[in-house]
């Protein structure tokens, strides 16, 4: 398990290995090799597909263990998961973090924990892009 916070796309992705279960160490060659893979898993498919497809059954895939988590909090069993939702974490408006999932839906957003020195690079250096990506956003939904 590890816990993957922020955006949607290319650097806004952050994994967090330092927070992994279980733990893991990697060497920083490993550890900056598996963060740009997670960051660019969706254009990896694509490229392997050469150009013939998507990622979509990825999506799907994640989509169905995030619904089942959803479920099982509504039903009176609360999980956590990383889940994209409006935030005062950091100084982006929405930003992912782990949330606990309860009967009352997101019931508590949690923060970020204790990040490496590397996640915390990586984290100054997803913010500009990703507010971007969310004003963007924002103006498409008022402007639909």
């Amino acid at each position: 398990d590890v816990p993957v916070i922020g955006g949607h796309a290319g650097i806004t992705i952050l994994p967090l290995f330092s927070q992994a279960t279980p733990k893991v160490t990697l060497t920083p060659e490993e550890l900056d090799a598996l963060t740009k893979r997670t960051q660019d898993g969706g254009t990896e498919v694509v490229q392997a597909k050469a150009g013939k497809g998507s990622a979509t059954l990825s999506m799907a895939y994640a989509a169905a263990l995030f619904a089942d988590s959803c479920l099982r909090g509504l039903n009176g069993q609360p999980t956590v998961e990383c889940t994209y939702v409006e935030s005062t974490v950091t100084d982006a408006p929405f930003f992912a973090t782990k949330c606990k999932l309860s009967t009352e839906g997101v019931e508590k957003i949690n923060g970020l924990g204790d990040l490496s020195d590397y996640e915390k690079e990586g984290l100054k250096a997803m913010m500009p892009e990703l507010i971007a990506q969310i004003e963007k956003g924002v103006e498409f939904a008022k402007a639909n």
